[in-house]
């Protein structure tokens, strides 16, 4: 599930290069890996450094300390949302976040190892492939968390990954879903133990760069506006969903370790 932040200090999104790889790595270990406001920017920022950039021909996305990709988002900063208003600018400003992750002109890779969860399924969704550790689990449980809600182009990117009847399972049942059914399902494109990821994200990487960049960069791209054409108003929903007693309620119960008592208010 989503985690209140701890470490601030030391949250930070790295990178290396290596060649023409480039390596992104979450680094909030306290936390899980849990992304601060300023992790978000500096994932936003790079991604669009990487974009000018032609001499980079891959990027691999992973998270610091074995046990965790993203954990989710701070969410402390969700303590002073005063109205809906402020959640509608809040999943506004996540969409501006990823979407030059999504958007990137090479392919990308997710290497999961541990949880990937509410805005680290997401950041692993934005990603092209998906290789994760045997016992990795998957979701979004803001139904049994927060009370909060997703943007519709979030959703969307999901449901065109993983489909409409997972996404259900993930934000209805709030479900935490198997590397092994998300491999059989075809999200994830294999499983391995946690010491063969890097090396197995690193033959994936070459194996990418034998094949055409300009075919690459034009597929994703086709298939991403694909889904983001289909988008719809929805900030109705949201305005309603953050501006709840439920989603405020949620967030205290949250920050205090406590179980959160729904009233559907």
């Amino acid at each position: 599930m989503m985690q209140k932040d701890q470490g601030r200090n030391v949250a930070q999104v790295l990178f290396e290069l290596r060649g023409k790889i480039a390596y992104i790595t979450f680094d909030h270990v306290a936390a899980h890996n849990a992304m601060t406001v300023a992790m978000y920017e500096s994932l936003q920022s790079i991604c669009q450094d990487i974009a000018k950039n032609s001499e980079i021909h891959i990027a691999i996305f992973r998270g610091a300390g074995g046990k965790s990709f993203v954990s989710g988002s701070d969410i402390a900063q969700f303590a002073s949302f005063k109205n809906g208003e402020d959640g509608v600018r809040y999943e506004e400003a996540i969409h501006s976040y990823l979407n030059p992750l999504a958007l990137l002109p090479i392919p990308t890779i997710a290497v999961i190892d541990g949880m990937a969860v509410g805005g680290g399924l997401a950041i692993a969704t934005c990603c092209d492939f998906r290789i994760a550790s045997l016992d990795a689990k998957f979701g979004v449980p803001i139904a049994r968390t927060l009370g909060n809600c997703l943007y519709p182009g979030n959703i969307a990117w999901l449901a065109a990954h993983m489909g409409m009847n997972m996404v259900r399972r993930m934000l209805l049942l709030a479900e935490m879903i198997s590397a092994r059914e998300l491999l059989t399902q075809g999200y994830l494109l294999a499983t391995h133990h946690p010491d063969e990821l890097t090396k197995e994200a690193d033959a994936l990487a070459e194996r990418l760069l034998k094949l055409a960049p300009i075919t690459q960069k034009a597929s994703k791209l086709i298939m991403a506006r694909i889904i983001a054409n289909q988008l719809p108003d929805c900030e109705d929903l949201i305005r309603e969903t953050y501006g709840s007693d439920d989603f405020r309620n949620g967030v205290a119960s949250f920050l205090k370790g406590e179980p959160p008592v729904w009233t559907g208010k």
